[in-house]
């Protein structure tokens, strides 16, 4: 039998896949469970419209990302704090401190996550920051930390 699987099935294949299984398997266990449908006619051609609805909204998200990605490049974030003896910080500045000084300066909204430091700054000067907007989408950000 055919079947279009609703869910991941282990041994089976993954949501969204139409896979052939056995009678058994697919009357007893999968169908009943919900885990997938009988792959009719009807329901290939709604499985491909919610294919194609799904990669029109991630090419959105993408061009989004790429937009965003163009606005952050050209940006240079200050944050001030406090130093001690030879440009040594007290404390760090970490992705949060970051995603908070570009919300307040830039106006742009990036979630502290989406920000890949090796290492927290802990001293003063210019540092390039990357922030990963999308999968293939990523920025540099320009960090001036001052006293």
């Amino acid at each position: 039998m055919i079947v279009i699987l609703k869910r991941d099935v282990k041994g089976s294949g993954k949501a969204g896949d139409v896979v052939k299984v056995s009678d058994g398997y697919a009357r007893n266990m999968l169908i009943p469970k919900g885990y997938a449908i009988e792959a009719t006619k009807g329901n290939i051609h709604t499985l491909e419209k919610a294919k194609e609805k799904q990669a029109e909204e991630e090419a959105a998200r993408k061009a989004h990302a790429e937009e965003q990605a163009k606005k952050i490049s050209d940006m240079t974030v200050t944050i001030k704090t406090k130093c001690g003896e030879g440009g040594r910080l007290f404390g760090s500045i970490t992705s949060k401190d970051i995603a908070d000084a570009l919300e307040k300066q830039k106006d742009v909204k990036i979630d502290k996550r989406k920000i890949q430091l090796a290492q927290p700054i802990k001293s003063l000067g210019r540092f390039n920051v990357t922030i990963k907007l999308y999968t293939e989408v990523s920025a540099d950000l320009t960090v001036e930390v001052t006293e």
